[in-house]
Parts: C-alpha cells; structure tokens; sequence
C-alpha cells in the first residue's frame, strides 16, 4: 500500500499528540506522587510530634509516680541510714562474709585445708560482686526488693547473726546460722510488724539468685563440662540445664515444684533448698569462652517463688549447702537439713545414667571410699581398683579368648569347606556348612562378643566416675600435679584447634596402649577367619586403628587420672592376653573339640545338643539358602521360553 504525504503527516502528528500526552502524563503523575510523600512525612512528623508529646507526658507522669514511690520508700526506710559494713560467721569448715545491702552473703571461703585453690590458698566460692540474691516482697502500695536496701546486723555470735531492715513501723529479718562442723547454712525470713504493709493476698516472695561463676580448676573446657545448674522436684527426679553446647540457655517450666536448686561447678555446689519447696520462674546461664572469661566459667540466674507469712507467725525456712561435691559429704550434710522428703543431695554429683549410676553408686563408690581410707597415694588406689576390676572380669575376658581360640584350631577346617564352595554364588551354601561345622563342634561364634558386652558398662561407668572424684583433686601422681585434671607434659602456651595448648602423657600412653590391644585383637580374629571374611572386615579394622586417633583428640584434655586409668587398664589388658596364649595349648583343646564332635556323633544328637543361639544361627542359614534355591528355580522358569 502506497502512502501519500498528508497520510505521513497525519500519523507523524497523531504519534507526537499521543507521546506528548504520555509525557505530559507521566510529569503529573509525578508530581501527584512527590506531592503525597510530602503530604504523608509532614503527617509523620507531626504525628511523631504528638507521639513525642504523649511520651513526654508519659514520662513526666511516670516519673513523678517514681518519685512519689521513692518518697513514699523514703518514708518507709527512713529509721535505717546506709552502711556499707559486713559481718563474718564461721565454723570449723565454712567462713561467710554478710554484706549490709542486701544483707546477702558476699563471700564463702572453704577452711578445709584439703581443698586448696590453684595458688595453694583455701577456696573462694565466690567473693564480693560475684554472688548476688535478692528478695522481692509484694505490698500495698511499695514493693521490697532487698537487693539495693541496707540490713543491720543484730544478735551477732560466731556463726550466727541477724539482718534486719527496718519497714515502716516494723522490719524484714533475715537470720543466718551455720551448723556446727557441717557445710550447711540455716536462713530464716520473717517479717515483723508489718501486718498492714502487705495484702492479704500476699502469700509469697520471689528469690532472685545470680551468680558469675568462678573457674577453680586449671581445665578450663573440662570444668566447664561439668558445670551446670542442677535441680530436684518434688516428684524425685535430679534434673540439670545442658552443660555444654549453645553460649545462653533458658529453660521455662510448667507447674512443677522444686525441693532445691543448685549452682554448681565441677567440684563444688550452693544449693539452695527450701522448707515448703520452691515454684520456679527461670533458670538460666550464660556459658564463656577461655579466652572472654576473665577467670570465670559461667553466669547463672534463676527466679523462684517460695512460701511467705506476712504476719510474721512463721518465718520462711531455707537452707544452703556450700561446699565440695563429695557424695559422703553431702550424704552427710543432708542428714541434718531435718526434711520430711527425701532430697538426695548426693545425685549432684552426676554417675552416670541410671544402669550405669547404680554401678557407680553400690559398687565403684564403697570400694573407692574403702581404698581411699588406707591413706595411700591416689595414683596407687587408682591403680588396685583397676587391678580388682580386671581381675573380677578375669572369668569373663578366658571365656572370650577360649571361644576366638576354638574357632582359630577349627580354622584350616573352615579352609576346606571355602575350597569346596570357592564361587561367590556359593556364598549361601558356605555359610551354611560353616554354621553347620561350629555347631557339630560345639563352638559359637558369638562367644567372645558377649563378655566383652559385659564389660561396656563397667567401662562407661568409669568414666563418669573418675572425673567426678573430688578425692583426686590436688592429688599428685609421677609426673600429673592433679589427677583431676590434665597433666600438660607439653604445653606451648597457645591454643591450636583440636588438640588445645598442651599435651597429655597419659592420653598418649593410653592410645599407644589402645593401638597395640587393636593390633593383638586384630590378629586374633585374623587367626579365625577364612579369607573371604577377611577381606570382608579390612575396613573394620581400619576404623578400630583409627579409634585411638579419636581418643587422643578426644581425651587430651581429660582427667589424667581417667586416662591413667585407661593405660593401667589397657597394660593389663595386654599382659592377660599374653598370659591365656602363652597357657592355652591349640593341640589340646583340638582334641577336645574333636572328642566333644565324636560324642555327639555317637549319641546321634547332631544340632540339638548346641547352644540356642547356634541353633538359630543355622536355622536361619538353612532358611535364606532355602528362599535363594526357590528365587533361583522361579527366575530358570521365567528365563525359559
């Protein structure tokens, strides 16, 4: 189509309306919208104005509140002047500082000369700025909370005095007593004369205890892994925050009531334990690393509410336990808090889960106290209890190695039958004359596997038990000043990921320890396997091999007394193992087997004279042989035409 000039012209003017028109457009549009922007900030500002205002007013009233309350608190402790003074009460075992503010305890010291800091002096639990416990009364009109108000002392004797601060026209009174030759504090709150301050509906007080937890121990990581906040129900259950893992931790809880709670380190506790139990609010804690810590371990921080009457009839009765995580200690002290309940203060001191606590508990424990009462070095009682207790598993270790050494003289019998089976199609059929030759023999492959079974729980309750023994802390052994801590032989002073600033002679004496008992395991199973199985647990052995590598990384900032334990264990292990080689004759208990084989032969009893466990081994033999023939004869008759 041919288009003429005028037509041209037309569109190019109809093109240059409509895009001018657009442009034109798109200006107001603009416009409109910086107009509205402006429109909504002045709107914003003036309503910031206004919120300004309100929150000016608020404040202003809020203040004035304020200040009409502190007049009014004026009024109410206006009897008492501030004295920032302490008193100090003793015993035989304990000295406490009470501070006037707060009229709280400051500092707890251990006179104890068995417990020693890292310097050589006594234990500080905690000292002025690192503990503090408040007490938050509801009234009328002003509240009470003891944490910033200055006590008095009165009726000051040795090892016990009264903080008073006076209220009005009457007075809160915290009274403290420490029991003759005990770690436990009685703390009796009353308050007296104050029968209109507080309403009728007030039937408690909240206790807000905090505390910046001290580092007592030279392992850092591991104190801290044992450190936690611990509580008990009224249902008889010990609970416990996780020591380890995220930096903070809260836990809420749901109607539950508590018979105490405790802050605790790896070999000291407060625990704070209520006459008429405690409702908890929160726990809390605050976990550092080394090098932010500052010499302490963690910040804990809880809220509970306990019983309270505000007419002063009868005081609120709590009591502290401030001293060693020693379960006779504690055991003993517990005697004397005079509970209806059973508070069982000795399950602060972790053993374990319960199987293996009961092991720790009735057993590890008396022969432990027994062998400590001797009086001898520490390092020796660690090494006689492993001796009884590689000798009272003795049975168990000949039991296993006799039923590795059966299958070792049975072993170029095994051969035989690999030779006849030789294809890997024959593996069914090998399997079955295999289980077949151990049953008519008498000999179960799983014989060894069970003894060792046995032996698991003795070693995880070792392990739980050993680093939780306040009698090994401080103790010297050869070259570890500390059996409760590591023994750095080795230390360069800077921290290198995965193995830390120093190195541990135990730990590697354990896993060269650990290496050679691998070693002699792996040739003794190497002993009773045909080939094929042999090729077969290739890897296996490599990941055992590779176990001690795991231990050392692992260990090398453990216990030193564990990893002692573990060597002397391990070097025993070996020496026995030695022993029952040297004492057990192949040629003999060959003929042994082959006349137990004859015997069942000529009594015709074949299978049913062996053990239920072989029994079923081979019955299932039979029975996976049985389906791969029957799968086999379905896939022939597919495959034909």
């Amino acid at each position: 189509m041919k288009i003429d000039k005028n037509t041209l012209i037309g569109f190019i003017l109809m093109a240059a309306v409509f895009f001018g028109f657009m442009f034109y457009e798109g200006k107001v549009q603009k416009e409109r919208a910086a107009q509205m922007q402006k429109e909504q900030a002045i709107e914003a500002i003036a309503q910031q104005k206004s919120d300004s205002i309100k929150n000016i007013e608020e404040e202003k009233k809020a203040v004035k509140e304020m200040e009409q309350k502190t007049d009014s608190a004026n009024s109410l402790f206006a009897a008492h002047q501030a004295n920032e003074g302490t008193t100090v009460i003793e015993n035989e075992l304990l000295i406490l500082t009470i501070q006037n503010r707060g009229g709280q305890l400051a500092r707890a010291e251990l006179k104890d000369p068995t417990y020693k800091n890292q310097q050589g002096g006594p234990v500080v639990l905690f000292d002025a700025g690192d503990s503090e416990m408040q007490f938050n009364f509801d009234g009328k009109d002003t509240n009470i909370e003891t944490g910033e108000l200055y006590f008095a002392p009165k009726d000051a004797k040795k090892n016990a005095v009264t903080m008073s601060m006076p209220v009005a026209d009457g007075s809160i009174d915290i009274s403290y007593e420490l029991l003759p030759n005990s770690y436990i504090l009685n703390m009796n709150v009353k308050a007296s004369g104050l029968d209109g301050f507080f309403s009728t509906k007030t039937k408690t007080f909240d206790v807000v205890w905090n505390e910046n937890m001290r580092q007592q121990e030279k392992g850092f990581e591991f104190e801290n892994r044992y450190s936690t906040i611990t509580y008990r129900t009224t249902e008889n259950d010990t609970e416990e925050l996780s020591s380890v893992g995220a930096n903070e931790e809260e836990t809420d809880f749901d109607g539950e009531r508590l018979e105490w709670v405790a802050f605790k380190t790896q070999f000291f506790s407060q625990i704070l334990i209520a006459d008429k139990d405690f409702k908890p609010e929160l726990f809390s804690q605050t976990q550092y690393k080394k090098e932010q810590s500052n010499g302490y371990l963690k910040t804990y921080k809880s809220q509970v509410t306990t019983e309270f009457d505000p007419s002063g009839k009868q005081p609120t009765q709590l009591k502290m336990y401030i001293g060693p995580n020693k379960f006779a200690t504690l055991r003993e002290n517990e005697k004397l808090c005079n509970s209806n309940s059973d508070l069982d203060l000795q399950s602060i001191v972790y053993l374990g889960w319960p199987l293996i606590k009961y092991i720790n508990r009735f057993f590890m424990l008396y022969l432990f106290d027994f062998m400590t009462g001797w009086g001898i070095n520490m390092g020796i009682v660690l090494l006689i209890l492993t001796l009884v207790i590689k000798f009272a598993i003795f049975p168990l270790n000949r039991k296993s190695y006799l039923s590795s050494a059966r299958m070792r003289v049975l072993k170029p019998k095994i051969e035989e039958i690999s030779k006849k089976y030789p294809n890997k199609e024959d593996a069914m059929q090998r399997q079955q004359e295999t289980m077949k030759l151990y049953s008519e023999y008498g000999v179960s492959p799983m014989g060894g596997c069970l003894p060792m079974l046995i032996q698991m729980p003795i070693w995880i309750a070792l392990f739980n038990f050993i680093p939780n023994a306040i009698e090994l802390r401080g103790q010297s052994f050869l070259w570890a000043d500390d059996l409760s801590t590591y023994d750095d032989v080795i230390n360069w002073g800077t921290h290198i990921w995965g193995i830390g600033d120093h190195l541990s002679l135990f730990c590697v004496l354990w896993c060269l320890s650990t290496v050679a008992n691998t070693w002699i395991m792996m040739r003794q199973q190497r002993d009773t396997m045909s080939p094929d199985q042999a090729q077969q647990m290739k890897m296996m052995q490599w990941m055992q091999y590779l176990m001690p590598v795991v231990f050392f990384f692992s260990f090398n900032d453990y216990s030193s007394g564990l990893n002692y334990y573990y060597f002397v264990s391990g070097l025993i292990s070996i020496l026995m193992m030695w022993f029952l080689r040297k004492t057990t004759d192949d040629q003999k208990l060959l003929e042994q087997l082959e006349r137990r084989y004859k015997e069942r032969k000529a009594n015709n009893s074949g299978v049913q004279k062996t053990s239920s466990m072989m029994g079923r081994l081979q019955a299932m033999a039979e029975k996976q042989q049985e389906m791969a023939r029957k799968q086999q004869e379905e896939l022939n008759k597919r495959r034909k035409p």
